[in-house]
């Protein structure tokens, strides 16, 4: 019996109404530099005014930068089924509003839909959730999102490596949540360690 070949490399990414679309557009175009890995794309109309409002950006901009781009509405798409294999999705940003409807299993657009497929069959869902402060209701939810084996992945900017601009806390974030999926070569260093006076 011949073997079947390999499924291609592909990861969804979803931009939802959060603050911070340059996350997922970011994303966007460090997937397409990297190669190899086939992007879908899904954008929430609150995600839409924010590329706008945020980045100046028109479908003619962002739609591009993927491979494969679904509709929100279109729940029978190829990712709304499980035996469509991806390496797993990333909502960057993700809104409490999508965060609210993963957790509770709602699946009531393509955004939820494909996030509950890839908890469900054991991929890597990772949630650049963007609200401060935090009511129980968001807690809970992460809690809720955790214990079915997605990460929740806040964009908190690290210090530690000295960044010059906000493009380099933008590129670290994205860069540390890439390489959780581990589709090449690390894009983030290894922390050498501090070295303090000896006490």
């Amino acid at each position: 019996m011949q073997a079947s070949s390999q499924p291609p490399r592909r990861l969804i990414v979803a931009i939802t109404g959060a603050t911070g679309a340059i996350y997922g557009v970011r994303l966007l175009e460090t997937l397409k530099q990297l190669g190899g890995v086939e992007s879908h794309l899904l954008i929430s109309s609150a995600g839409w005014l924010n590329l706008q409002h945020e980045l100046n950006l028109t479908k003619n901009d962002v739609h591009p930068l993927a491979d494969v781009v679904h509709s929100v509405r279109d729940v029978g798409a190829s990712i709304a089924s499980g035996s469509f294999a991806t390496d797993g999705m990333i909502v960057a940003p993700c809104s409490m509003k999508t965060l609210a409807s993963i957790a509770h299993g709602l699946a009531d657009n393509l955004i939820a839909r494909a996030a509950d497929v890839t908890l469900k069959e054991r991929r890597r869902l990772v949630l650049l959730v963007r609200e401060t402060p935090l009511n129980l209701a968001h807690l809970r939810n992460m809690t809720a999102v955790t214990e079915m084996g997605g990460v929740v992945f806040p964009p908190l900017p690290a210090f530690y490596n000295k960044p010059a601009s906000i493009d380099d806390l933008v590129n670290d974030t994205v860069a540390r949540v890439l390489d959780m999926f581990a589709l090449g070569p690390a894009l983030t260093a290894a922390w050498p360690g501090l070295r303090g006076e000896p006490e």
